[in-house]
């Protein structure tokens, strides 16, 4: 079986896709299929977000393109520039996945979330797009995947 064991952004065309929600492109190594029935190990140094647009380069030569997987999103517009700030500083004190646009910001569907934003007088809309958020401040071996954490602050400001 083939084995990826690195990603390049570097390639033309590729030998299939490989189509994932954010969430399943999140990974260091599993047994993977590609659209077309590629079967490969994705055996990376260390997890990583992969992509929309990456290239798993195959140890036969061959590259499979990542793909982003359309989900279920919401959309946050603000009135202007600097209410989209606002807005994007309210969902990044919460800790939450944002793909941050010039005009917007996407975010996973929460409708407490989606009533906050709309009490601070966000647009709200439901969108189904792929969704490819921000890095983490450590960068995308640790990536802005969902993720459960506590810590000791606390954020009542």
């Amino acid at each position: 079986m083939p084995t990826a064991t690195s990603v390049t952004r570097h390639f033309h065309d590729p030998a299939g896709t490989i189509t994932l929600d954010e969430t399943a492109r999140h990974r260091r190594r599993m047994k993977m299929v590609s659209d077309n029935g590629i079967e490969f190990l994705l055996d990376l140094a260390e997890a990583r977000l992969l992509r929309h647009g990456d290239g798993l380069l195959l140890d036969d030569g061959q590259v499979i393109e990542v793909r982003a997987a359309p989900e279920d999103l919401l959309e946050v517009r603000g009135r202007d520039a600097r209410h989209l700030l606002a807005l994007t500083w309210q969902i990044g004190n919460r800790h939450l996945a944002a793909q941050i646009l010039p005009d917007r910001i996407l975010i996973r569907r929460d409708h407490v979330i989606r009533d906050m934003l709309e009490g601070l007088g966000a647009a709200v809309a439901d969108v189904s797009a792929p969704f490819d958020p921000e890095g983490g401040a450590y960068g995308d071996a640790h990536g802005a995947h969902g993720h459960g954490h506590a810590h000791a602050h606390h954020h009542d400001h």
